[in-house]
């Protein structure tokens, strides 16, 4: 029988942020790569150091109440365990408020939040990851502390996370450390349709004063929480932003 092996969880790693990040932690950790787009997910396994290390789950985000059924065999007898899990999948949906009904309110709140909190309580049971979960790491955003027009159901759905991260950090110490790294504006694909409006952009660019970030700023914040550096590091909020919302200047 193989021996166990430890396994980095990283869902949304299709894309963006969570498939920056696969790769910076793929040349030291063993990977499970999530993501809805099956083909997607092996151009970021080709990306990754060591391929052949690592596996992918496809699977939408959309449906947590099918989750367990589709991650759990991934873990059961393989001799694999999940050690550390990071929550990069998102969805965002610009909406004003009145065009928000349920059904599109409930999708967001599903990947943002509800999936994230299902595979947490899949990795804490101890028939299918043997109590081996040591570190929690949810990717939320600023605007889980900011309004911001058309994006309510989005807000919410971080500010629920980041409240799920605080309640963890204090009911699974000391065994498990849980963090939410709160980024601002980063140049993926999910934000591409802001970025190619011009009048946005130069908005930005005033607005944060190192300039917007790009998805290794995020990534290496994800590799340094992981780390044994941060070791004394849980339940916090921490915001990469280029200083956007520390600046008050009104120009």
């Amino acid at each position: 029988m193989e021996p166990a092996a430890p396994y980095t969880l990283v869902t949304g790693a299709s894309s963006g942020l969570g498939r920056c990040a696969a790769v910076r932690l793929s040349g030291e950790r063993n990977l499970i790569l999530h993501g809805r787009n099956s083909e997607r997910l092996e151009q970021t396994l080709g990306m990754c150091h060591h391929p052949e290390r690592h596996i992918v789950w496809p699977f939408d985000l959309k449906n947590p109440d099918e989750l367990a059924a589709s991650l759990a065999p991934l873990l059961a007898g393989s001799g694999r365990f999940v050690d550390a899990f990071v929550h990069c999948a998102g969805m965002v949906t610009v909406l004003p408020m009145r065009s928000v009904d349920y059904r599109t309110a409930q999708e967001i709140m599903n990947v943002n939040f509800f999936s994230a909190a299902e595979i947490v309580h899949l990795l804490l049971k101890k028939k299918v990851n043997h109590q081996r979960l040591t570190n929690i790491l949810f990717i939320s955003s600023i605007w889980s502390r900011f309004g911001a027009r058309g994006h309510s159901a989005y807000c919410a759905s971080k500010a629920a996370l980041d409240g799920l991260m605080r309640a963890l950090a204090v009911e699974l110490a000391p065994a498990i450390r849980v963090n939410s790294i709160l980024p601002g504006a980063i140049r993926t694909s999910m934000a591409a349709q802001g970025f190619d409006d011009p009048s946005i952009v130069e908005k930005l660019e005033r607005d944060y004063p190192m300039g917007t970030g790009q998805p290794e700023d995020i990534a290496g914040a994800i590799e340094f929480v992981l780390s044994g550096k941060a070791r004394w590091l849980t339940g916090q909020e921490i915001v990469v932003d280029g200083g956007r919302t520390i600046n008050m200047s009104l120009k």
